[in-house]
C-alpha cells in the first residue's frame, strides 16, 4: 500500500467573485520510503498542498490518506496528535518561537508531546548544519539561512514518519545546501520526504523524482 495517497484534492479560498482556487483536483501517490520533489512557479499551490498534507489546513474537497490513516476523517484532537507525532513540516517562513533560543525551539515539539529530547542528537544536528555556535541565540539574532536550518533541525529531531519541506533551502549558499540535502537524505532514510520548491538548482542537487504542478 502507498504511504501517501492524494485523491482529487481541491482547495478554494474565499467565495463568489473573490474565490481563489489554489488547488484543483490534484491526485498523486507516493510509495513508502520515496523522496519526491513538488515543483512549480510561485502561486502554483505548492505550499497549499504541503499544508493540507501536514494537517494544518483543510481541503475544500478530496481525500488524503497518510500511512493508512485518512487525515480529515479524524476528529480535531486526533489529527493534532497524529500531526505532532507523525508529520514534520518545515514552513517557508520558519515559524520559530521568538522568545525561545535555538536549542529550545528544537526541543519544543518533543516537550509538547511529553517526550524528552536526546541532547546528543540535538548537538549533532546543530553541528551538521553549522549552527553549533548558535545554541543559545534567539531567532532575531539569526540570518534567514540560519533560521531555515534551525527549522530543518527542529523537524529532524522529532523523527517523524513524513517530512514535508516548503522551500527548505531558501537563503543557503551552495555548500550549505549540499550539507542540508545530504542530512535530509541520511536522516530521512526509511521515511517519506516531500519537498516543495521552485529552485531547479536544489532539485538538481537532490536528484529526486519531480511532480510538476500546473501554473
Amino acid at each position: 500500500m502507498a504511504f501517501l495517497q492524494v485523491e482529487q484534492l481541491t482547495k478554494v479560498y474565499g467565495s463568489g467573485d473573490a474565490a481563489v482556487r489554489a488547488l484543483d483536483g490534484v491526485s498523486l501517490t507516493v510509495e513508502r520510503g520515496e523522496f519526491v520533489a513538488v515543483m512549480g512557479a510561485s502561486g502554483s499551490g505548492k505550499s497549499t498542498l504541503l499544508h493540507l498534507l501536514g494537517g494544518v489546513d483543510k481541503p475544500t474537497s478530496g481525500r488524503i490518506t497518510l500511512d493508512g490513516v485518512s487525515l480529515y476523517d479524524q476528529k480535531e484532537e486526533e489529527l493534532t496528535v497524529f500531526r505532532r507525532r507523525q508529520i514534520g513540516l518545515v514552513y517557508q517562513f520558519y515559524n520559530l518561537v521568538p522568545l525561545l533560543t535555538v536549542e529550545e525551539n528544537l526541543t519544543l515539539p518533543l516537550l509538547l508531546d511529553g517526550r524528552t529530547a536526546d541532547p546528543a542528537r540535538v548537538l549533532d544536528l546543530l553541528a551538521r548544519l553549522g549552527l553549533e555556535g548558535k545554541r543559545r541565540a534567539f531567532p532575531a539574532q539569526l540570518s534567514g539561512g540560519q533560521a531555515q536550518r534551525v527549522a530543518l533541525a527542529r523537524m529532524l529531531v522529532s523523527r517523524p514518519k513524513a517530512l514535508l519541506l516548503d522551500e527548505p533551502f531558501t537563503g543557503m549558499d551552495p555548500e550549505t545546501l549540499q550539507k542540508a540535502a545530504a542530512l535530509i537524505r541520511e536522516r530521512g532514510g526509511g521515511k517519506n520526504v516531500l519537498l516543495a520548491t521552485h529552485d531547479r538548482d536544489a532539485i538538481a542537487a537532490l536528484g529526486w523524482p519531480v511532480i510538476q504542478l500546473a501554473e
